[in-house]
């Protein structure tokens, strides 16, 4: 299989480079995709040697895999493993992911609800219930669902899509890839640093909103809102 990794980037400047670095220790071909940063998170990813894709303006987390997976699999790339460009998500735990998607899963989970104790309490819970709501929606137990640090199958993306343009990307395709019948395995990991609330560009109100809507519809939805031909192309 071809694995390549994809890097949404924010206003990671300080950050990315770093990111990109170790990534490339693990899997050489690394796509930072850079959601209308205003800093240097273009320059710094590509000076540490990463591929990059710029979008004009800031159009979401999920506009940002959107361009990464129809980048990457036009390429030829059989899966795609994501990671943030904070640092929260170690480039040294990849192989966890990749021997999981060798075993045959779909969609793998670096998940981190071993770690929930060393969030603050309000994120901690945040985290519990929402993986709560998300597993009743997919039918499926998960114990941490807000992870960023994946790795996606091309099919399974072929049959799902990510229509969603924001954090409620990650939320729905999962409630899809479960009540589709697509192997969705979680892996505990290491993290960088477990709470994230200085880095992260979500907002708890607006979000979490957004979030509910996406997974509800995303539940009741018998078909795939979006689907990826033999280009890679996102439609």
């Amino acid at each position: 299989m071809r694995i390549a990794a994809a890097i949404p980037a924010f206003q990671a400047g300080a950050s990315v480079g770093d990111v990109v670095r170790r990534t490339r220790e693990v899997l050489p071909e690394v796509l930072v995709v850079d959601d209308g940063s205003s800093d240097t998170t273009a320059e710094a990813a590509r000076a540490a040697g990463a591929d990059l894709v710029a979008h004009g303006a800031n159009r979401g987390k999920g506009a940002a895999l959107v361009t990464a997976f129809r980048t990457l699999f036009a390429r030829g790339c059989d899966a795609v493993v994501t990671l943030d460009a904070d640092g929260q998500h170690l480039p040294e735990e990849i192989p966890k992911l990749l021997g999981a998607g060798r075993e045959g899963a779909d969609l793998v989970l670096g998940t981190r609800d071993h770690l929930f104790a060393e969030m603050v309490a309000a994120r901690r819970v945040a985290n519990r219930l929402s993986s709560w709501a998300i597993s009743w929606a997919a039918g499926q137990p998960l114990s941490d669902v807000q992870t960023g640090f994946r790795l996606y199958t091309r099919r399974l993306v072929d049959a799902t899509g990510l229509p969603e343009m924001r954090f409620d990307a990650e939320s729905a395709v999962v409630v899809r890839a479960c009540r589709r019948g697509f192997r969705v395995v979680a892996v505990p990991v290491r993290l960088g640093f477990a709470d994230g609330r200085t880095t992260s560009h979500y907002r708890p109100l607006v979000d979490s909103l957004r979030i509910a809507r996406s997974v509800l519809r995303a539940r009741l939805d018998a078909v795939p809102p979006a689907t990826a031909g033999a280009s890679g192309e996102l439609r």
